[in-house]
């Protein structure tokens, strides 16, 4: 990327070469409006993941274990499911206009499939016989929640949070770029109107980081979670 626009070969005025790039990040890290940004940007990311996840796991639970709600509910789950969340913009500009509802409407709904089908392949996945040696055992409802099924569902509940954080930070970052709601999805777009093109690429950079830490952090928490379960405990370090 160094390279490129050195030689010739792209205009630098549209693609700057990297050292630039990162020595526009660097100046621009050191100034709190970037700051006020990024935790606007996380805020909205933080609360709107939170929103879903909980929404999601209670209602995964209450479908799964109800006998007949998940068949009466499947036609739709499966209509609601594949809508785009960005489908939600207008939506969400008429209700919110540029503001943290904007961004928490569409993170929520982006975020809250991702964990509910999850949460339903896991209770789903409930061995049979277990089951009925719960039930052989006089074991009630709260038991066989906290020792059958929760257990049996958590690795696919940590699936679906760590593929929700993913998707609610893109979904941050666009209502912020597309609505104008405050964050580093606003700063890229102020820096593109006034046709600053070497922020616009740190500021990319800096979203791109930013996704890879949140991910990250996501893993973390899965490992530490799930340090019981046999697909955690037989991972080589590297």
């Amino acid at each position: 990327m160094e390279a490129v626009p050195r030689l010739g070969l792209v205009d630098p005025r549209f693609l700057p070469p990297a050292s630039q790039i990162f020595g526009e990040l660097g100046a621009q890290l050191t100034t709190a409006q970037l700051w006020t940004a990024m935790g606007e940007t996380l805020r909205g990311w933080g609360i709107g993941l939170a929103i879903a996840f909980c929404a999601a796991v209670v209602t995964g639970l209450v479908i799964g274990l109800i006998p007949g709600l998940r068949a009466a509910t499947h036609s739709t789950v499966e209509f609601l499911r594949p809508i785009p969340s960005v489908a939600l913009i207008p939506l969400a500009t008429l209700l919110f206009g540029a503001s943290l509802g904007s961004t928490l409407l569409l993170v929520i709904y982006a975020a809250f499939w991702q964990v509910l089908i999850q949460v339903l392949y896991g209770v789903a996945d409930v061995d049979d016989v277990a089951a009925d040696t719960a039930r052989a055992y006089g074991l009630g409802w709260p038991a066989r929640l906290r020792h059958l099924i929760w257990p049996t569902a958590l690795p696919y509940v940590m699936t679906g949070l760590r593929l929700a954080a993913a998707v609610a930070f893109i979904l941050a970052v666009t209502a912020e770029l597309v609505i104008g709601s405050p964050g580093l999805g606003l700063e890229i777009q102020v820096a593109q109107s006034s046709g600053a093109v070497t922020a616009v690429y740190a500021l990319v950079v800096l979203a791109g980081l930013v996704g890879i830490a949140v991910n990250a952090g996501v893993r973390l928490l899965e490992r530490r979670v799930l340090a019981w379960h046999p697909s955690v405990r037989g991972e080589v370090p590297a």
